[in-house]
């Protein structure tokens, strides 16, 4: 676990090997929400980089009968 400190404005810095990890770029956006008592930072993808990202997935799905 990496352990960082809070500046005085209140900013952090990803450390290195978490930016390298999930491929966080400089001037990238993230989405940042909490969720119960933690703080999760979610890097927002292009659309043009997102084709292809469930390919393989298996899209046979069991319906209801009084499904179509």
């Amino acid at each position: 676990m990496t352990t960082v400190t809070v500046s005085p404005k209140y900013q952090i810095v990803i450390p290195k090997e978490v930016r390298d990890s999930i491929g966080i770029l400089p001037g990238q956006k993230v989405q940042m929400l909490t969720y119960r008592n933690r703080i999760e930072l979610i890097p927002i993808r292009p659309m043009n980089k997102m084709k292809g990202f469930l390919k393989g997935l298996d899209t046979d799905v069991k319906r209801d009968k009084d499904r179509v």
